[in-house]
């Protein structure tokens, strides 16, 4: 069961939404791609229906809304720290079904790995997500194959339809928004077919496999780390302490996101490093993505949204390197 809206109906009560949430949604940012003639799909704030990206797939994911890029966790004195506050709003979040399941891997590494993660979960329990379905696959993801592409636990679910709007509204805190609006049918899109076939090994475990494999794409693969940061479960990040010039006494304490891509992510005190070689670095990357997150959670960490494979600036295929994987096996 949900409601039908005409346009014009829609776009005044999503104004009501933006006057008391923080909206943040798939946007095109003209002229901000590599180049200067290229353009991006990223998280922004709309102020109109008209504003969010529907029918493609974001180039870099929801995360930087419930996990800031560069975020501050305390300013400190001589003798005092000071927490900054959170979020002052409750925020509406738009996203993609795969999606949707790559946030219950972010909550299983920051609030069920131990003890909670303070920062994420002040973000994280004034979130509402709202769901944008997919009518049809994207190029190169394969969620039908890691089984992301359904979801069923969402505050709300959207859909344009020429001059409808389609919603179906499960929590309350959001049911103004249907006000006046028509009972209807309606059931979110989902895809039940992908593009790409992603075929994940069955007995995995870090000796099955030769060097040669990951030597191969190591050897293309330059450490840039965008595959980390488009991706929405990827979770790593590095410490900054940054030290005020008129007082080096005082300065702040920062939290940033890292790459297990990126040169010197695993170098501990003494120079000590464990994994030198691009190829050591893919391995882990890759293994942690589909073999060691399952093993603990019993379900893989990759939710198949394509992201790396688009991002990847020497073409480096994920899901065709989990394929060959999956080959080498029976072999």
């Amino acid at each position: 069961m949900g409601y039908q809206l005409g346009k014009v109906q829609a776009e005044e009560a999503f104004r009501r939404w933006t006057g008391q949430y923080d909206v943040y949604a798939p946007m095109v940012m003209e002229g901000e791609g590599c180049f200067s003639d290229t353009d991006i799909i990223r998280y922004g704030k709309p102020e109109s229906l008209d504003d969010i990206e529907w029918e493609r797939k974001s180039d870099y994911s929801f995360k930087e809304v419930l996990l800031a890029i560069n975020e501050t966790l305390f300013y400190f004195t001589e003798d005092e720290t000071t927490v900054p506050k959170g979020p002052s709003k409750d925020i509406l979040l738009f996203l993609r079904p795969c999606d949707m399941h790559a946030v219950r891997r972010l909550d299983q590494v920051y609030l069920e790995n131990g003890n909670p993660d303070y920062y994420y979960a002040r973000v994280r329990e004034r979130v509402h997500f709202v769901i944008m379905g997919c009518a049809e696959t994207c190029p190169s993801g394969f969620c039908v194959s890691m089984g992301t592409n359904v979801c069923t636990e969402y505050d709300a679910c959207l859909k344009v339809d020429g001059d409808q709007v389609l919603v179906d509204i499960r929590d309350s805190a959001l049911l103004p928004f249907a006000e006046g609006a028509i009972p209807a049918d309606f059931t979110p899109d989902f895809v039940t077919e992908n593009r790409e076939t992603v075929r994940l090994p069955r007995n995995l475990s870090p000796e099955r496999f030769s060097d040669g494999i990951w030597k191969e794409y190591g050897a293309r693969c330059i450490g840039c780390g965008r595959c980390n940061f488009a991706c929405p479960t990827c979770t790593c990040f590095t410490m900054q302490d940054i030290f005020y010039k008129d007082n080096p006494r005082t300065g702040e304490r920062r939290r940033v996101w890292a790459s297990c891509q990126v040169g010197g992510f695993d170098e501990i005190a003494g120079g000590i490093r464990f994994r030198r070689t691009q190829g050591d670095q893919l391995r882990y990357k890759v293994m942690h993505k589909i073999w060691d997150f399952a093993r603990r959670t019993g379900y893989p960490m990759c939710v198949g949204c394509g992201r790396c494979d688009d991002i990847c600036p020497e073409y480096i295929s994920y899901s065709t390197l989990v394929n060959r994987l999956a080959e080498e096996e029976t072999q």
